[in-house]
């Protein structure tokens, strides 16, 4: 089985950036910097709860949440390129849950949105979806034109 947690983290770190992408307010340096600020953050914090013999273990430790108060890992890695708690809570969703899990990463916008897959991998064959969006929630993000959408198809 893979070990290795890095495109899954790195399907999150695109999307928490793609989020404060959209709205503007940062520079794509400052982007830069906070990607990897989040990218060594998340990979410290998983080190000992990553479980890809059984995916779902750890699975709540492991999320990232918004509920009207900032998941302090995104704080964090934000106060890197000085951006307050304040500037934060105007750049991303109020409500957001980030499921970051071996073979599988999947948000929730909102307590009743849909839960959308950014990354699919299966166990045997690993594949990525970088930053792709695969529900209709691309709407909700504010995006004004289309991402970069990267499909891949296993054969077997």
């Amino acid at each position: 089985p893979r070990g290795d947690m890095l495109p899954e983290i790195a399907a999150a770190v695109g999307f928490v950036s793609g989020l404060l992408r959209t709205r503007g307010c940062v520079s794509e340096q400052q982007l830069q910097v906070f990607s990897g600020a989040l990218r060594e953050a998340l990979a410290e914090h998983y080190k000992h709860h990553w479980f890809p013999e059984k995916p779902f273990k750890g699975s709540g430790y492991r999320c990232i949440r918004i509920n009207h108060k900032m998941d302090p890992i995104i704080s964090k890695a934000a106060s890197q390129i000085g951006l307050s708690l304040s500037q934060l809570y105007q750049l991303l969703p109020s409500e957001l849950t980030l499921w970051v899990d071996p073979y599988e990463v999947s948000y929730r916008i909102g307590e009743d949105g849909s839960i959308c897959v950014l990354y699919e991998a299966t166990a045997a064959k690993p594949v990525s979806s970088y930053g792709m969006l695969t529900c209709k929630n691309q709407m909700m993000l504010g995006r004004t034109s289309p991402s970069k959408n990267y499909i891949m198809t296993v054969s077997s």
